[in-house]
């Protein structure tokens, strides 16, 4: 049994992400959080980090040593993750016109330029300023319990809980059945990954907490500075990607995986590393791409 498995909640409906209202003023209290946000984000993200390096272990490995703390309350990602489910049907339509034009052999290189040349880009400004105060209002309900499942989700959310799925299922099939489906996952993650990150730099959209610095005191932002870049979610479409590859393979642990993913983009939001829109973005691209492997390298047929 995977050591990032929980109750599996019942999907919610497509609603908007939402916090309480904060005063324009950071609290006494949230100026506390925010110091204990920097020393979780440095030890969760050191400490995994130089384990993992010096002894060469597997995401399993590194799961088992950092196991995950309490994550977030079903209600609490069920909004963002319902805007998540809802990318598959434009991600969809899109793939449709790639597959009008083309068989169901790898062509990488040519769908790469092709998803950067369609998947919609991000809002208007002012659409996102309103996003960003969302994002501030958000920081000032952040507790010591949600920084600790934000910090963890934030470390391993973008392979190591993916890989560890696939694992998981590898662990009940033919050795090679098991190899194939973990190398397909790779493979998504690698594409999410490199299609995430040109578009990044094209857009040149700033995370929250370089245009606001006071949320992520554990970030040092440099004067001028622009990116890390936001649009779209890196960990948002590896989400998408690994959901739609793995739930091909065990269609009875789709609603697990959703929760992860869902688990995974509220984190983001949560932290300041990007507005709801950078991980819709994400999870559309993600979408896309998960299509697109399992036509390429599993054989089956387009949705």
């Amino acid at each position: 049994m995977t050591h990032v498995q929980q109750k599996i909640p019942p999907r919610q409906p497509i609603a908007e992400v939402t916090a309480p209202t904060a005063p324009r003023r950071p609290r006494r209290r949230f100026v506390v959080v925010a110091v204990l946000a920097a020393v979780a984000v440095l030890v969760g993200g050191i400490g995994p980090w130089v384990y993992g390096t010096v002894a060469n272990t597997s995401p399993k490995d590194r799961i088992a040593a950092d196991p995950p703390p309490a994550l977030f309350p079903d209600r609490t990602i069920a909004p963002l993750g319902g805007r998540i489910d809802a990318q598959a049907a434009p991600a969809h339509r899109l793939m449709a016109a790639w597959w009008a034009d083309h068989d169901s052999r790898p062509h990488d290189a040519a769908f790469v330029a092709w998803v950067e040349r369609n998947l919609p880009g991000p809002p208007p400004p002012t659409e996102r300023a309103g996003e960003l105060r969302d994002v501030q209002r958000l920081a000032g309900t952040r507790t010591a319990r949600g920084i600790a499942a934000a910090t963890w989700l934030e470390q391993f959310g973008k392979k190591d809980i993916w890989k560890l799925y696939a694992h998981d299922q590898a662990e009940v099939l033919p050795q090679a059945t098991g190899d194939r489906r973990k190398q397909e996952l790779k493979q998504a993650l690698s594409l999410s990954k490199n299609v995430a990150d040109a578009l990044g730099a094209r857009y040149q959209q700033s995370a929250p907490y370089v245009l606001d610095p006071s949320l992520r005191p554990d970030h040092v932002v440099g004067k001028g500075q622009v990116c890390p870049c936001s649009y779209p979610s890196r960990h948002a479409a590896a989400g998408a990607a690994a959901r739609m590859v793995l739930s091909a393979f065990a269609p009875h642990l789709d609603d697990q995986y959703r929760w992860m993913e869902g688990q995974v983009a509220f984190s983001r939001v949560y932290m300041a590393g990007h507005v709801p829109t950078d991980i819709v973005g994400g999870a559309q691209l993600g979408d896309m791409i998960g299509e697109y492997v399992l036509v390429t390298r599993d054989h089956r047929q387009p949705r």
